[in-house]
């Protein structure tokens, strides 16, 4: 029998995408160039599954139904191209090739418009969940044609991670590339998550003096409500796990230098280019890149100098206000991530969708969290909704955590504890709340500079002054 879909690629995240496919009844062929990495996982994970091995591109295409349904599973950037040509002489047209990588979009964009120039079609696909996720079912966001979404449609549906619901976490995203646009955001979301939580943390820890396992009971007890999330629960189990060379809380031995793959980098440079804003995202990129500099701020430590770190006074009062900025920020972190998305969707014509992409992101991949069923809910009550802020329900939860959220940012400016990306998303906040901002002063700077004009409060049309001739007057006075 025919194999239903083939897998080229067979690291940890290809084999196990495979597996689980071969678990929901979808014969799998896989390939690999490395043939010792194939060979280990047919006589490994796959032995006595309905998994067939091949060694070659041709026998590959022998052994797949048409059309044939190929998910590449190698590194993102050249690997992929590299992929594409080692195949494409033994596609046939109406041949289907899907890239479940982290695929630049613009990459996945060309891509996609080149195959389908030479009949055959193209699905990018974000998928989330690392390697647990691909064995026992990811969130996955695949765009592509709609047609080659139909073909594939019943194997990613039965391998996606399910809903409290449910619905299986994999809806079309659109065309070309906007799979890989929706996971590139994702990938900024989790980068803002991770960097929310990280400050909530250091603030207890470094500004209370609380300890990991306290800390861990605070996680968790965060985790049981508006806060519920992956990231907060693995935050509690990270924070109960002991060193075992130590004896010390692991988290306390492990060097404080966070690195990254690139896609939170995307995301902010995409933003940039489009005029969105997203300050929390930016910030959290912005702190992993601060955290790599170690040996410098190793070398200032002894050098600069900011107020001692003391705490007087409610202790119990400010954990509560940390759990309340946190859920603030959080929410304008997926505000910010959203109205990207809206804005990118006009650009690329991708027709983005907010409530699927929400919807998708219910289970199975890193951000999973409560609040993504009422993020759907916002977009039920309105469709066109231009940002989460904006949202009644959104609105008033904010609101009434506005003042914990000050606090939080105040006592750890007065502590000189670094709250880049807390702090980032309430000035987003106020920045967006703010009917006059002070940009009216840096267009008459530009003006001045520049003569880059300007238009006024009290009529229409553009208007340049000559600055420097009021100056030259007053002078001569």
């Amino acid at each position: 029998m025919a194999a239903k879909i083939g897998v080229v690629g067979l690291g940890v995240m290809g084999s196990n995408l495979a597996l689980n496919m071969e678990r929901h009844g979808f014969p799998v062929v896989g390939y690999d160039l490395d043939a010792n990495k194939m060979r280990a996982f047919l006589n490994g994970p796959a032995k006595g599954k309905k998994v067939a091995g091949v060694d070659s591109p041709t026998a590959l295409m022998e052994a797949l139904e048409k059309p044939r349904r190929i998910l590449i599973m190698v590194p993102a950037g050249a690997p992929v191209d590299s992929a594409i040509d080692h195949l494409k002489p033994h596609l046939e047209p109406g041949d289907i090739l899907m890239d479940g990588g982290n695929s630049a979009f613009l990459d996945t964009d060309r891509r996609n418009k080149a195959l389908e120039a030479q009949g055959f079609l193209y699905i990018g696909t974000g998928v989330s969940g690392g390697e647990e996720g691909a064995l026992w079912g990811p969130a996955i966001m695949p765009g592509g044609q709609p047609e080659a979404w139909e073909a594939v449609a019943p194997i990613l549906r039965a391998i996606a991670a399910k809903a409290e619901d449910g619905e299986p976490c994999v809806e079309y995203m659109g065309p070309r590339g906007a799979g890989h646009y929706v996971k590139m955001v994702h990938n900024g979301i989790e980068y803002g998550d991770m960097q929310l939580i990280a400050e909530c943390y250091d603030l207890l820890h470094r500004g209370l003096g609380i300890g990991a396992g306290e800390l861990h009971d605070i996680f968790n007890e965060w985790n049981k409500g508006e806060l519920k999330s992956y990231l907060v629960e693995i935050t509690a189990n990270i924070l109960a796990r002991e060193d075992e060379k130590t004896g010390k809380p692991l988290v306390d031995v492990i060097l404080d230098e966070a690195q990254q793959k690139g896609t939170g980098k995307l995301a902010s440079q995409n933003a940039l280019d489009l005029g969105a804003p997203i300050p929390t995202i930016n910030a959290a990129v912005e702190s992993r890149i601060l955290s790599a500099l170690k040996p410098q701020r190793v070398a200032a430590s002894k050098v600069l100098r900011g107020p001692a770190i003391s705490f007087k006074g409610d202790k119990q009062k400010l954990i509560k206000a940390v759990e309340h900025a946190l859920y603030a920020s959080k929410v304008t972190s997926y505000a910010q991530g959203m109205a990207l998305m809206q804005i990118a969707s006009g650009e690329y014509k991708y027709d983005l969708r907010p409530k699927n992409i929400a919807k998708i992101w219910r289970a199975g991949c890193i951000i999973r969290a409560t609040v993504l069923g009422q993020i759907m809910a916002a977009y039920d009550r309105n469709p066109s909704l231009t940002n989460l802020l904006l949202d009644e329900a959104f609105r008033d939860a904010v609101a009434s955590r506005q003042e914990s959220w000050r606090l939080v940012v105040q006592t750890a400016v007065g502590m000189g504890i670094p709250v880049l990306a807390i702090g980032s998303s309430l000035a987003y906040f106020d920045a967006y709340r703010s009917e006059r901002l002070p940009a009216n002063l840096t267009q008459a700077q530009r003006d001045y500079f520049g003569a880059h004009t300007y238009r006024r409060t009290d009529k229409e049309g553009v208007f340049h002054t000559e600055w420097t001739s009021n100056e030259l007057q007053a002078a001569s006075k």
